[in-house]
């Protein structure tokens, strides 16, 4: 079963952006993620348009964070990429008529709601701002110095 990942990846990125000087380009932002810079594009002209990130172009520019890192919550940066689904499970509608696949079904509904709820309560009471924390803590705890995206990445 195939998981989608955005949301960890535009994380991922949003802290390196957080922990860089100076504006990041979308082509070294993709190749830390190892996908197209394009893709970053577009997921950033997405967070820009809700005020979390912004670009400076020309030489120099590139992304970097506009917005107060300790107010922005896992909750809004998952609803700035368009709410996607947080199961990687659902029903089986092989038989809608069949009486045992809708009463089966309407139980999974009713638990993946209440379990999406409660996923999307905790996203709401983690902030960017705590998970930068938690990456300076294990950067301190391997005791390297300044922390470069390059290399971080580097195989």
């Amino acid at each position: 079963m195939k998981r989608n990942s955005q949301l960890s990846g535009v994380l991922h990125v949003l802290l390196h952006m957080a922990e860089h000087e100076g504006p990041v380009t979308s082509e070294t932002l993709a190749k830390a993620m190892q996908t197209n810079p394009v893709v970053i594009r577009r997921i950033m002209a997405g967070l820009r348009d809700q005020g979390y990130v912004r670009s400076e172009k020309g030489h120099g520019g590139g992304w970097s964070i506009a917005c107060d890192m300790g107010a922005v919550t896992l909750a809004d940066i998952h609803a700035a990429l368009g709410a996607p689904s947080l199961l990687a499970i659902g029903n089986r509608s092989d038989a809608p008529g069949c009486l045992v696949e809708q009463a089966v079904n309407a139980q999974l509904d009713r638990t993946f709601a209440e379990a999406e709820a409660l996923l999307l309560r905790r996203f709401g009471e983690v902030t960017l701002a705590a998970l930068a924390k938690d990456f300076r803590k294990r950067l301190a705890a391997h005791r390297r110095g300044a922390h470069k995206l390059e290399k971080a990445h580097a195989k």
